[in-house]
């Protein structure tokens, strides 16, 4: 029967296998598959339905290991007939999805070849998913993994559910076994979580929402999922939900659903209502129960889905009585100094937001999120917005005295290599309204030929007349602008950015790079990582990354260990440094109020231009904490927010740094600190060389009366929402030395803050708007503008 070596045939024909052979050979072969595949067929059966899908919880532990809460995996979905989810909702889904659903076999072969091949070239093995699969994937199968035996079950069992089931069970199935984000897994769980109706009342548009959001919520939720991916905001998931929506609905049209008439009355999105929390998680435990779980998805330990379904132990950083200290330390203000009824303009929409953080390792101990996690959705602890202001400027510092200021004299390529490292004696001008210079002594001057001026607090000159000569000691713990907005320039404002990122802050947290106010504040980073970018400092130099998380576990063991990862940022002797002028801050400084007797504290204040966000920023040896305070409607439903302005808000004249965020510091650390062995900062060894130490020249004349006249206002550089200060006056364009602060055009009273080129200061920062000026009155100036929330990976 197998002739092979073929018998009859002499030399290489011998070897070469008759057609009989060959043939012979496939038709066995294709027999065996189809008898393996008739085999494994018989033997596959219908699991039952949600046999893998037993609701569990996931607990949440204190840092002490004790249970914070008991949530998220208490599955949230409630079942409902087929003539319950409108035609329109299952036309949606069979449009975008499936459209052969009703006459395929329960595979798209076309599909599993995509897959195969993706199998074959190492990649997922997801994709070439029919309904039937879905149904078959979420509701039946214990086993989610994307491994190659999975992915053949889940085809050979979507076969038999699809030859033995009804194809309306099966739709029934998937729609009410899916996962629509928020906690909702079914339609009818969906309808009430978006939009608070039940299901068989979704219209169309609706119900093309709906469909939309089952391709990932993170990603299609109007209320954004940052805290997962800082790409997820809420504006980019809009985008991306009408798009798909507006897809679906056309689909729909073309395959007969729905009538054109009908698909022209949804060209937006539904409006979707808040996500509602699980009622244990009110006050601060919502919000560290979301800032965990984005750090568990984030680690890819987990995704999200896996997470709602259950089952998991999460141990936490946060400690018990510190989270507590901290929300009485803001309640406390609240109850004492902010009353909506009796202020109505200045006390309404007043938050904070607070986050501490352990300077040896990152982890997260407590945070202030907002009033109530049920009620204000925003974490304020970990959501960018508000400017911070002065409490930028140890950065400038730390820049000075890493890099050291360019020589005036060399050319813009050698004066990158050949820096002179700063030391805190150097002295700069502390003048009111002065004319920011280049490093090279040239005019300062942006796209349109615009100057720029800096203000101070209460446009007051501080340094020793005539030439108002500071050192930088004495600026940081004044809150001088214009000192530091020239450092930064001196320095380069790439290399204060390089400082920033170093120490701890997100890059795409920071704005306005490109204008003298970025080095009083104009960004906006969470108060999660100012204190974790100040922790820095407090351990001379080492950066670690803020985390939330130790460990995950369920019952297979250990699924996820925190390991704490160090880099050194800064030599020990430039942190030292920088940390010892922060101590001035406080012993007799702007930082004050954040004295605790016994303890040393090193910390900055902050306030924004127009008096729309303070911070006080500060650490001892072991802890640093960040408090910010704004004022910011919580209402959505109000177009074009912005912050408000603070003066008058809780009887105070206008709010600081030095006020309320550093009352709450204070109140909150003496606490905190309670029980820790109390040490000293490393005493820091000198550094740098004294800038700037010899007289100032005589200020050159103007040439003539006649000099042309620069208008030094211009437009915000970034689309954020930003303060605006009032329009600075022209000044008459003058030639002046890199030194020469006296050389200022005096006849017009020069302008108001930071000139216009660029984003406003802060305690001096400010907007992009015409103005910087310091608003601070205890010496904290800053400037400020709105900025765009990123979760940053901070959890």
């Amino acid at each position: 029967m197998i002739d092979y070596p073929r018998h009859d045939k002499d030399g290489w024909h011998r070897w070469v296998p008759s057609w009989r052979l060959v043939s012979g050979l496939c038709i066995a072969f294709f027999g065996c598959l189809v008898g393996a595949a008739g085999l494994a067929y018989a033997m596959v059966s219908v699991p039952v339905i949600d046999e893998s899908a037993t609701a569990q919880n996931n607990v949440y532990y204190w840092a002490d290991n004790t249970q914070m809460v008991a949530t998220g995996g208490d599955r949230n979905r409630q079942s409902v007939d087929l003539s319950q989810i409108p035609k329109a909702m299952r036309n949606a889904v069979i449009s975008q999805e499936n459209k052969t659903f009703y006459s395929d076999s329960g595979i798209d072969p076309k599909g599993i070849a995509r897959a195969v091949f993706n199998m074959a070239k190492g990649g997922e093995t997801q994709g070439g998913s029919t309904i039937t699969q879905q149904y078959v994937k979420n509701a039946m199968l214990n086993d989610q993994s994307q491994t190659v035996s999975r992915k053949v079950k889940e085809i050979f069992v979507s076969i038999k559910v699809g030859a033995e089931e009804p194809k309306d069970k099966i739709l029934e199935g998937y729609l009410n076994s899916a996962y629509y984000g928020r906690g909702a897994y079914g339609i009818q769980a969906a309808a009430r979580a978006y939009f608070n109706v039940d299901a068989v009342d979704l219209n169309p548009g609706q119900c093309a929402f709906l469909s939309s959001v089952l391709k990932g919520a993170t990603y299609y939720d109007p209320a954004g999922s940052i805290a997962i991916d800082p790409a997820a905001t809420p504006e980019a998931n809009k985008k991306r939900a009408l798009s798909q929506m507006q897809d679906t609905l056309d689909k729909m049209v073309e395959y007969g659903h729905l009538s054109q008439a009908e698909r022209a009355k949804y060209p937006e999105l539904p409006t979707t209502q808040n996500p509602q929390s699980n009622a244990n998680l009110g006050g601060q435990i919502g919000y560290l129960v979301r800032l965990a779980k984005a750090s568990v998805v984030r680690s890819g330990a987990v995704t999200e889905q896996q997470l709602e379904k259950g089952g998991y132990s999460i141990y936490t950083t946060f400690e018990k009585k510190k989270v507590d200290e901290l929300e009485k330390a803001v309640q406390k203000v609240y109850k004492e100094k902010i009353d909506p009824k009796k202020r109505p303009k200045t006390d309404t929409h007043v938050q904070f937001g607070g986050a501490s953080i352990d300077t040896k390792t990152g982890a997260i101990k407590a945070i202030y999120g907002g009033e109530d996690a049920t009620k204000h959705f925003t974490n304020n602890a970990d959501v960018t917005g508000a400017q911070v202001g002065s409490t930028f400027k140890p950065f400038v510092l730390a820049a000075a005295m890493k890099w050291g200021v360019r020589d005036p004299d060399l050319g813009p390529v050698q004066a990158q290599d050949e820096r002179t490292v700063v030391s805190p004696k150097s002295l700069y001008s502390g003048k009111n309204d002065l004319k920011i210079n280049n490093y090279d002594g040239s005019i300062w001057e942006n796209e349109k030929g615009e100057q720029w001026r800096q203000e101070n607090d209460g446009q007051d000159s501080l340094g020793d007349p005539p030439d108002y000569k500071i050192d930088l000691r004495e600026a940081m713990r004044e809150s001088v602008n214009s000192a530091f907005v020239q450092l930064g320039m001196d320095v380069g404002l790439d290399k204060v950015k390089e400082s920033a990122v170093d120490a701890g802050l997100l890059e795409d947290s920071l704005a306005g790079s490109g204008y003298p106010s970025f080095s009083i504040g104009v960004s906006d980073p969470s108060a999660i990582r100012m204190a974790g970018a100040y922790a820095t400092f407090a351990d001379s130099g080492k950066q670690r990354e803020p985390f939330s998380v130790t460990k995950v576990t369920n019952k297979d063991g250990t699924l996820y260990t925190h390991k704490v990862e160090e880099k050194q940022a800064f030599t020990a002797k430039v942190a030292d440094n920088v940390t010892d002028v922060l101590k001035t801050v406080v012993e007799k400084g702007t930082g004050t109020n954040a004295q605790l007797p016994g303890r040393e504290v090193a910390g900055k204040t902050g306030t924004t231009d127009g008096n729309k966000s303070a911070w006080f920023v500060g650490y001892t040896p072991q802890m640093s904490t960040a408090i910010s305070m704004y004022r910011y409607p919580d209402d959505e439903t109000i177009k074009d927010r912005t912050f408000l302005e603070m003066f008058g808000t809780g009887g105070e004249k206008k709010i600081h740094g030095a006020s309320f965020p550093s009352t709450i510091w204070q109140d909150y650390m003496s606490d905190a600190v309670k029980g820790m062995k109390v040490e000293k900062f490393p005493k820091p060894e000198p550094i740098g060389e004294v800038i700037n130490d010899t007289p100032s020249p005589t200020p050159t004349p103007s040439p003539s009366p006649s000099a042309s006249k620069t208008e030094e206002t211009s437009p915000s550089p970034s689309p954020s929402p930003s303060d605006t200060g009032p329009s600075p006056s022209p000044s008459e364009t003058e030639t002046c030395g890199v030194w020469d602060w006296n050389c200022e055009n005096e006849s017009n009273g020069g302008n108001n803050g930071s000139g216009g080129a660029g984003p406003g200061g802060s305690e001096g920062s400010g907007s992009p708007s015409p103005s910087a000026s310091e608003t601070e009155g205890d010496g904290d100036n800053n400037g400020n503008s709105r900025g765009n929330s990123i979760l940053g990976p901070n959890g």
